[in-house]
């Protein structure tokens, strides 16, 4: 029996489990899913979870249950691609003979000295628990920073304003204007909603060093009762101590098939592979689709097209707590309540495909 072995249930993980289950593996492949949490969660969520306005029951959903998928709930140590093994913290060694790489990733702290043990962050489940327990503990008039102005960084500070108003909340960004990887118009949209509403914006901040409540801004000390890190990110470091080429975010190289080069069984997808897209749960998606297709194809020994279709991706929406939000979409600015509608829109058609 031929084992495909699938390592996180993340949004790239869960697409091929829904290409391919129940009825698109052959008779002799078994699948099996190995995650340290035994729900998928929605990662793009984290943010309202953090801020405490939404449940955890409410952006998660258990894995599919199909008679060719076995279920893992482990943590992964390690990956040895010449053994063919995955080193778990419970099962030991596990073989596989085909295997996809989906573990997410982790915050960049770019060196700041402090930055990975004095903030929190939204990384993971467990980090965005933590997260929501210390910012919905904090006392009234509390100051909290949050470190970041791109995606996360603009949402975590909205949702959490409309959370704790009784807070003073801070968000640093190194640029002239938050989201600058979008457009202008949507810029200047952010920083007026966060002005109105009496969020603080430091623009041009280089945030040097962290210790315990207090951040340094070009050296400055200023202090805090809560700091948050949504300042990049980085591979998982499983991957990152991956013995192959990868980028200066640990992130791995792939074949033009989704695979690394030199093992054409072993497939990364999502924020681990290096992608000349910035990192998004739509590119996971769309990256598992094709992953799926290929490895399908492998098992009928049916050759392989030089080059897969180019993925398109729709465009960006973000969310300024429960009634605003910002997009961009086929190049088009949006803001106001249309762009909050259209990703509420986004996340149930999610969780209906995938219930």
């Amino acid at each position: 029996m031929r084992k495909l072995v699938i390592l996180g249930g993340g949004y790239g993980g869960m697409r091929i489990l829904q290409r391919l289950l129940p009825n698109n593996v052959p008779k002799d492949v078994k699948v099996y899913l190995i995650d340290k949490v035994p729900y998928h969660f929605f990662k793009t969520e984290f943010y309202a979870l953090a801020a405490g306005t939404v449940p955890d029951v409410d952006i998660r959903m258990t894995f599919p249950n199909h008679s060719p998928l076995e279920f893992i709930n482990d943590w992964v140590e390690g990956i040895d691609l010449e053994k063919q093994t995955v080193q778990l913290k419970n099962n030991g060694d596990f073989s596989y003979d085909h295997l996809i790489i989906g573990l997410g990733c982790e915050n960049n702290y770019h060196n700041v000295p402090g930055a990975d043990k004095y903030t929190y962050g939204i990384q993971s489940i467990e980090t965005t628990r933590k997260t929501y327990k210390a910012l919905n503990n904090l006392p009234i008039d509390s100051k909290v920073a949050i470190i970041g102005g791109g995606l996360s960084g603009v949402e975590i500070a909205s949702e959490l304003y409309e959370s704790r108003p009784d807070l003073n909340i801070a968000l640093f960004d190194r640029g002239d204007m938050v989201l600058s990887s979008l457009s202008v118009k949507i810029g200047k949209y952010v920083q007026n909603w966060f002005k109105e509403r009496g969020i603080a914006v430091v623009n041009n901040s280089n945030i040097t060093r962290v210790e315990e409540g207090i951040l340094y801004n070009h050296d400055e000390p200023i202090e805090f009762d809560a700091i948050v890190w949504t300042a990049g990110i980085r591979a998982n470091k499983v991957v990152r101590d991956l013995p192959v080429k990868k980028d200066k975010k640990g992130c791995v190289y792939l074949t033009p098939h989704h695979n690394i080069p030199g093992y054409e069984n072993v497939y990364v997808v999502g924020d681990c592979a290096h992608l000349p897209y910035a990192p998004t749960a739509q590119l996971a998606e769309a990256q598992g689709d094709q992953i799926a297709s290929v490895l399908q194809k492998r098992w009928n020994n049916e050759p392989l097209p030089e080059e897969l279709p180019t993925i398109k991706l729709k465009g960006t929406l973000g969310s300024l707590g429960k009634k605003h939000g910002f997009g961009l979409v086929a190049d088009r600015s949006l803001t106001g309540k249309v762009p909050r509608l259209l990703k509420s829109g986004v996340l149930w058609m999610y969780k209906v495909q995938n219930s």
